[in-house]
């Protein structure tokens, strides 16, 4: 029923209108559907009743084009009594669509469970909770479907706390993630530093090995020079008159024995006078 204290314009009144009688149109529909036995010809009626249901559906679309184009216009509670009523012909129309379905599972002579889970429908139920479509009343089968589409509703919301907590989730993995990768950005700033470090110590050692070599070959180049004039000097002693040995400057030859006698004896000489 029409909610009489709604507040339309006239686009919205005629298409709630249209919608409302689409519904009795729906209702009228199933009601002889119940009575028709024939296979082919319920089928023909179904085609129909989907048709009205599509329409329903465009209609309720227009309508909640027009209320949020009057939202700005009306007041906080009349915007919320025209997105209830429009949530209320939502769920009237899914339920003539979950009635549609039972129909189209009925033809093929197949038993339909109610209060299906969607996911969970292989599961057992109760034998209470499976009926046969053709033996229930149309309330009986609304109601079905209006338990359907609030368990559905009720999957939903679980359906987005999951999403929730796995976005959480996600959130924090990313946190970690950005922290490992700072980290790791560090280390091979680290790394980076200890190899340039290496590398001059090794530059270091290299040099320290060059100028060790270059004093090893000066201090035996001056040991050659010293043992050379040893050498020369023990052999100038040995071998005085050896003309191929030239005099080392600072060391005069060994005085000739006839002459060191000459001068001993001229110093005693004068010693005695």
């Amino acid at each position: 029923m029409a909610n009489l204290d709604l507040q339309m314009n006239v686009q919205m009144e005629q298409i709630h209108g249209e919608i409302r009688d689409n519904f009795r149109a729906l209702a009228n529909g199933f009601q002889k559907l119940d009575k028709i036995k024939d296979s082919t010809r319920q089928s023909k009626q179904l085609e129909d009743l989907t048709g009205k249901m599509r329409e329903c559906k465009r209609l309720i679309k227009e309508f909640d084009r027009e209320i949020k184009e009057e939202e700005s216009k009306n007041p906080p509670e009349i915007s919320k009594k025209l997105n209830d009523e429009k949530q209320s012909m939502i769920k009237e129309l899914n339920s003539y669509v979950a009635l549609r379905k039972t129909y189209q599972s009925t033809l093929g002579n197949k038993r339909v469970e109610l209060f299906d889970m969607g996911a969970g429908a292989s599961e057992p139920m109760a034998d209470d909770n499976a009926q046969v479509a053709s033996e229930m009343s149309n309330q009986e089968l609304v109601q079905a479907g209006m338990h359907t589409m609030n368990e559905t509703d009720q999957a939903i919301e679980r359906s987005k706390q999951v999403v929730q907590q796995t976005v959480e989730v996600g959130t924090q993995t990313a946190a970690n993630l950005k922290g490992q990768t700072d980290q790791m950005g560090r280390i091979v700033n680290e790394l980076d530093t200890i190899q340039f470090s290496i590398k001059k110590a090794s530059q270091l050692v290299k040099e320290i090995g060059r100028q060790v070599a270059t004093d090893k070959c000066i201090m035996l180049f001056l040991f050659l020079i010293v043992c050379g004039v040893i050498a020369i000097i023990i052999v100038k002693i040995v071998n005085p008159h050896n003309k191929d040995i030239r005099d080392i400057p600072g060391l005069a030859p060994p005085a000739p024995a006839a002459r060191r006698l000459l001068y001993v004896r001229r110093f005693a000489e004068e010693e005695h006078f």
